[in-house]
This record gives structure tokens, C-alpha cells and sequence, in this order.
């Protein structure tokens, strides 16, 4: 399919405005000769400037889930309330979680304790699985042992070594 001067013209000029080309052929102005999904391809083949797209012709489709890094083995917070049962009413609990830089290369560790509500802020490394352990490790080697009891993580790809976390300093782990 070649499409008109014209046509080809109206997009090019759109799409360095900004526009999505589901906008482009959206759009009530005037009618196209191709889907949205043509549209798209043709950005793929060179013959728009994808550069011109928002997200730079980086799509990801909706329902769209990430399937890589998941957690295994790991151990729910139903067990938790199983192991601990007046965790709530107990110091010595953490919620962890972490802080993505703007770039997406470093992070920082924030730990919550869930009955004083005091906030621990650990900065690692770097934001990689290994980071993350040895800056929780260095940490919790540093407050007198037994003082926290159990932390609490979302399923990020992040906490992957809390099997090690755990066994050094004698601390249980969940998932929530």
C-alpha cells in the first residue's frame, strides 16, 4: 500500500508534533486509507521517523504483563500472621520496598516499622538483586540482633536474594 503525497505529508508533519498515529488516523479531519496498526508498521519500517513518536515507537500493547524475574519460593504474608500472631501490636516488623532513581540505575532501600512507623532509608549500591542484599545486610549487622523480626517485601525482582538476607541475620522474610 503507497500512500498519497498528501497523506504522507499530513502524518510526517503530525508526528513531529507529537501525535500518536492513533490520534493521526483518529482524528475527524479527514479520512485514511489505513489502520492504526498499518500506521505503526510503516513507523517500524523507516518510513516515518519513529523518533518522532512519543514513546519513540516503544509500544507496549495493553495487557501487556511483565514475565520475566519472577520471585520463587518465596513465602507469603499469610504466614506471617501464621508465625507472628500479634505482629501488628509487636515492635520489631518492616515493610520494605524500593525507590527507583529517574534513570533506572539506582535506588534507594526504604524500611518502614509497622508499629512506630519510623522509616529506615538505606542507600545501595547500585539496584541490582546483589546491591540490595548487601546494603540490607551491612544495615541489620549494624542494629543490635534480634531487635527486627521479620521484614515484609513486595514481589520485585529486587529481593531475590532474601533467602541469603534471611540466613545471615537470622530474620524472617514474606511477600506480599
Amino acid at each position: 500500500m503507497i500512500f498519497p503525497a498528501e497523506e504522507k505529508e499530513y502524518i510526517a508533519k503530525r508526528s513531529t508534533e507529537g501525535w500518536t498515529p492513533d490520534v493521526i488516523i483518529g482524528r475527524a479531519e479527514r479520512t485514511f486509507s489505513c489502520s492504526v496498526s498499518t500506521l505503526y508498521r510503516r513507523f517500524k519500517t523507516g518510513e516515518f521517523n519513529v523518533l518522532h513518536l512519543p514513546m519513540q515507537g516503544k509500544r507496549k500493547p495493553n495487557g501487556y504483563k511483565e514475565k520475566r524475574g519472577k520471585q520463587a519460593f518465596k513465602r507469603n504474608i499469610s504466614e506471617r500472621k501464621k508465625d507472628y500472631v500479634v505482629f501488628e501490636e509487636e515492635f520489631g516488623h518492616l515493610e520494605g520496598d524500593t525507590i527507583v532513581g529517574i534513570h533506572h540505575k539506582s535506588a534507594v532501600i526504604t524500611l518502614v516499622e509497622r508499629l512506630s512507623k519510623a522509616i529506615i532509608a538505606l542507600k545501595p549500591e547500585g539496584r541490582k538483586a546483589v546491591d540490595i542484599e548487601n546494603s540490607i545486610n551491612e544495615w541489620l549487622q549494624s542494629v543490635p540482633k534480634n531487635l527486627f523480626k521479620s521484614i515484609t517485601f513486595d514481589c520485585g525482582k529486587e529481593f531475590s536474594n532474601w533467602k541469603s538476607i534471611s540466613n545471615t541475620n537470622d530474620i524472617d522474610i514474606y511477600f506480599a
